[in-house]
């Protein structure tokens, strides 16, 4: 855990943000000429306050112009405690209205009203402005926020909001220091000798020189070279700290602001997330199904689709739930927070919380429902992992994948994960997938639907083929995907498994009188066959040549019971000569050594082709290994019988 805070500002133009940084810190945030020359601030500036213990509070300085509200969107994320400035000369004004609803919506939860500029008012004007500011911030976060009147001109009010921003930065809450690193890029550069720097606010985690990190949405990677942490060179920084990366193995045209540096396989970005809304109280536009939005998260701006799940319009004040669709991807974690501008014209409408990543397009049949929804967005951090385990248990992902889309790490998930094993309401299958228990319970009642339509059809087979089961169940997926769910339907008693094929747990082969006999002709006619078995076709004109569906009925069944061994195409081995079989071969290579064809054939009695039908069906189970004229046993035959 770690003690550094970020300290941010907020208001109406020109009401003194960054003359109040430069007098509590001697730093000038503005570091462009056009803001020097036209005298507001145009981007985002930076400044650190030395605190009593001897460590640095960052300050991010943002626009309060309202054409440079992006500009000001990408500095507020990371926020420990924010100075709402207001002008005593001035009050109250539309910015200043704007930036708290952005602070509320982004859950900015602490900060200090500071009323600027006294020295240009008399007592009267300034408890009149003081009332209307207490007035306006009423039901916000900072309704009882303490109040400070200060002049950066002549030095009022400056020592006592210095001591107050110590006192609210000493309660802060620490910081979670093994969360994955995070760092929203707000500005890149490039130093000549050095090559690309981006700077940022560290939201989580802690990073380290020679760390490998991702660059998303765009994927690329890179390694940190150097760290700066306000212009001092440190082996590394922690969450709550502006930071400055050297960034090894990019360059400056492969990151912008916007992008997110964070560690490799830590984020997924999305097409689609689901998300909970707010819509502004004082926003006095219809917010309608299928509008187009501008998407604020971190430090990047995007155009999205709003796509409303149970409600054709919201209004000012409403919340619901809807997906937001993006035409190019966005890395965003569940539980991040967010902000939505109309696009045309800019202003800002509301925000919300992410409730799930990587969403599936919704049609309006097959939303979510808003249960879980409710749930996804108030539930505790377990009820939240296991609602997102059941919604993409059939995405089969492990326990480090269901992570990489939270905002806290893979040791926190697996701590909310563990008492969800335990009570068996989460299952965690031979490949690491999780299933959530609801999941398996469906699946399960499907496969069973599916055996007992074939038991139906089929009821001389023993079960159902795993490569028919397996495309019936779950078409499209890997073969070993879908046998470690088979594996856990039968751990739980929904079916039974019985090498290549599937069943019921109860279903047993009930033949008919007529059938039993047919079985019996069979058994006996192949097991006399000995080494030298007919072909199927053969075998059916032989015994059955008026009831091909019988012979192939019964046939099945013998080769699902291991009854007949398959030696070559289309010709069946009794189960009994192929035992016979594999003792012949285990006795002449412990007496001879070599395996010879010729010699071999004249142990089992057969015709040359028999011969090597035996020989060459060992070669493929690795039984035995053909060197030139002659064979090797390599395992006992009897062993893999």
């Amino acid at each position: 855990m770690n003690k550094h805070c970020i300290i941010g500002t907020a208001g109406h133009v020109d009401h003194g943000k960054t003359a109040l940084i430069k007098a509590l810190t001697g730093i000038d945030a503005d570091r462009l000429a056009e803001e020097k020359k036209r005298g507001i601030t145009i981007d985002l500036g930076f400044a650190y306050i030395d605190l009593p213990n001897g460590t640095k509070a960052g300050i991010v300085d943002v626009p309060g112009h309202e054409k440079f509200i992006k500009n000001m969107l990408a500095g507020v994320g990371g926020m420990d405690l924010v100075l709402l400035v207001v002008a005593a000369d001035d009050g109250f004004m539309p910015q200043t209205r704007e930036h708290l609803s952005i602070l509320s919506l982004l859950n900015i939860k602490d900060g200090i009203i500071v009323i600027t500029k006294t020295d240009l008012v008399d007592d009267e004007w300034l408890e009149i402005v003081c009332s209307d500011v207490r007035d306006q911030v009423h039901g916000t976060f900072l309704a009882d926020a303490p109040m400070v009147q200060v002049s950066a001109n002549t030095g009022a009010g400056i020592d006592e909001l210095r001591k107050l921003i110590f006192e609210k930065l000493e309660q802060t809450a620490a910081r979670d220091l093994a969360l994955p690193f995070r760092l929203p890029v707000d500005r890149v550069f490039l130093i000549e000798g050095f090559g690309t720097v981006v700077t940022g606010t560290l939201i989580s985690g802690r990073i380290k020189e020679g760390d490998e990190v991702s660059i998303y949405p765009r994927g690329t990677n890179g390694r940190v070279r150097r760290i700066q942490v306000h212009n001092d060179t440190v082996p590394f920084a922690e969450a709550g700290q502006r930071v400055a990366l050297n960034i090894a193995g990019i360059k400056s045209g492969d990151i912008d602001r916007g992008d997110e540096i964070a560690k490799p396989q830590s984020i997924r970005t999305s097409l689609m997330l689901d998300v909970k809304l707010k819509i502004l109280n004082e926003c006095d536009r219809l917010i309608k199904d299928g509008s187009r939005l501008h998407f604020y998260h971190g430090t990047r701006d995007t155009l999205a689709k709003l796509v409303l799940v149970n409600d054709e319009t919201l209004t000012a004040g409403q919340e619901g739930f809807a997906q937001l669709r993006f035409s190019e991807p966005v890395a965003v974690k569940n539980g991040d927070r967010f902000v939505l501008r109309f696009y045309s014209p800019l202003e800002t409408i509301g925000g919300g919380t992410v409730l799930l990543t990587e969403a599936h397009k919704h049609k309006k049949s097959e939303i979510i429902s808003s249960e879980s929804y409710a749930l996804l967005a108030d539930g505790t951090p377990q009820e939240c992992a296991e609602m997102q385990i059941l919604l993409w248990s059939d995405r089969l992902l492990t326990a480090a994948d269901h992570a990489s889309r939270f905002a806290y790490g893979e040791c926190e998930f697996n701590t909310v994960l563990s008492p969800l094993l335990e009570s068996s309401r989460v299952i965690k299958i031979e490949n690491g997938a999780l299933l959530h228990r609801e999941y398996c319970d469906k699946l399960g009642n499907e496969a069973k639907s599916i055996l007992a339509e074939y038991h139906s059809e089929n009821p001389l087979d023993h079960g159902m083929p795993m490569e028919n089961f397996r495309s019936r169940l779950m078409y499209g997926r890997e073969p070993s995907i879908v046998d470690a769910i088979s594996a856990q339907l039968a751990k739980l008693g929904f079916i039974k498994l019985g090498g290549s094929f599937a069943a019921l747990p109860d279903f047993q082969v009930e033949f008919t009188p007529a059938q039993q006999k047919a079985l019996n002709t069979l058994d006996e006619y192949l097991d006399n066959c000995g080494f030298e078995p007919p072909t199927t076709d053969e075998l059916q004109q032989a015994l059955f040549p008026k009831d091909k569906r019988l012979f192939n009925q019964v046939f099945r069944s013998m080769q699902q019971s291991n009854d007949i061994i398959l030696l070559a195409p289309n010709i069946y081995c009794h189960r009994n000569a192929y035992r016979r079989a594999c003792e012949l071969l285990l006795f002449h290579a412990q007496e001879s050594g070599d395996i010879i064809l010729g010699q071999f054939r004249d142990r089992l009695g057969s015709s040359r082709k028999f011969a090597v039908m035996f020989l060459e069906y060992w070669d493929k189970l690795g039984i035995t290994k053909k060197q030139g004229d002659v064979r090797k046993l390599i395992k006992n035959p009897i062993d893999a019988f």
